[in-house]
């Protein structure tokens, strides 16, 4: 079993910025994608952006060249600039993770971010 612990969400003026963390924790697993992915109220949940273990990055169309993802062994970092207040959502993290030959997907319990002024 993995766990993903987020963190890092709160409540923001349009312009401004914030970061993300999660974290992953369990017992001899490795993650090849790790990622974002956000729900507005009424919407559905959609990509925000994601990482490989080797380091190629996807990101939504409505976030390039303001949000970027990094990622540091098990820790997933979401670094969110220009934010507008479309950027409103519930935040959660997400995990391709192998562990004891299977194959399972994780998903944290989400961080709220808001922007407004």
């Amino acid at each position: 079993q993995v766990q993903l612990v987020e963190s890092g969400g709160g409540l923001v003026q349009p312009g401004g910025s914030l970061r993300l963390s999660c974290a992953a924790s369990g017992r001899s697993f490795s993650i090849e994608t790790m990622g974002w992915y956000r729900q507005a109220p009424g919407k559905q949940r959609e990509l925000v952006a994601t990482v490989t273990s080797g380091g190629n990055r996807n990101f939504a169309d409505s976030v390039k060249g303001r949000f970027t993802i990094s990622r540091a062994g098990a820790t997933v970092y979401l670094q969110m600039s220009s934010l507008k207040p479309e950027d409103t959502a519930l935040y959660y993290c997400n995990a391709d993770v192998s562990s004891a030959g299977s194959r399972k997907t994780y998903w944290g319990q989400g961080t709220q971010v808001t922007v407004s002024s």
